[in-house]
């Protein structure tokens, strides 16, 4: 594992599949992490695993999509630890159906979530990494923001978005030593693909070259890889985690 010894890392909808993952990783490297979400109750389960590893690691509670949250919940970061290293943006939501049929509400829901959310971690993160003239930011997106998925005309807007997101913003910010990356998992087993019947399941699984949905460990293995030291010389890019099912 890369080392990330002393970084501090915010990892966004951490009580849960790639998050909580991704947060277990970021410790394992020797990074603090603050594992934000919604979910008290997980993110102390979270925070306790972490510390029972050896670790460190600080429960925030914060709804991206909440700007007033998002602004008190960096400030709870900082004040625990004092600077601030790597930003994960993974907090998202589904709110599915057809696009001549989706209601204001869920479309606006999702982008609020998964695109602005993103923005307004990365506006609170900014000065600090500025300052530092050093940082890792990494947007998940997803595979379906490259190829498209019908009945998630918001998701699919959103997480595209976060693409366009991430080569504006490493273009603004790459002569003070801040990459901005985005990894795009490919289908993944998490709650948020639990709830699919299982004939869709096996049907996907055909539609993957090696033959198997992805694991939240393959996704948080590449976001490491993004917030080391190895990882300094690349930005604005956009890194495929989908088993071969969209090969750019």
């Amino acid at each position: 594992m890369f080392s990330l010894k002393d970084r501090v890392a915010v990892v966004t909808g951490a009580s849960q599949g790639i998050g909580r993952e991704t947060a277990l990783a970021l410790a394992e490297g020797g990074a603090k992490v603050a594992a934000a979400a919604r979910n008290e109750e997980k993110l102390a389960s979270l925070v306790g695993e972490i510390a029972g590893k050896g670790g460190e690691a600080l429960a925030v509670k914060m709804d991206v999509a909440d700007a007033g949250q998002v602004k008190a919940g960096f400030k709870q970061i900082l004040e625990k630890f004092g600077r601030l290293d790597i930003l994960v943006n993974n907090a998202a939501i589904t709110r599915d159906g057809l696009a001549m049929r989706m209601k204001l509400d869920d479309w606006d829901a999702v982008i609020r979530t998964n695109l602005t959310g993103a923005h307004l971690c990365i506006q609170q993160a900014l000065p600090v990494m500025m300052k530092a003239r050093s940082g890792r930011i990494i947007n998940i997106s997803s595979v379906v923001a490259e190829m498209g998925n019908a009945g998630q005309a918001n998701y699919v807007a959103a997480k595209a978005g976060l693409i366009g997101l991430t080569k504006a913003v490493a273009m603004e910010i790459a002569s003070r030593n801040i990459t901005v990356n985005a990894v795009a998992p490919g289908f993944v087993e998490t709650p948020m693909t639990d709830v699919l019947p299982d004939k869709v399941k096996e049907d996907l699984k055909t539609r993957i070259p090696l033959g198997r949905m992805g694991s939240p460990r393959d996704i948080a293995a590449a976001i490491v890889f993004l917030a080391s030291d190895e990882a300094a010389y690349i930005t604005g890019h956009v890194l495929d985690v989908n088993g071969g099912m969209y090969l750019a």
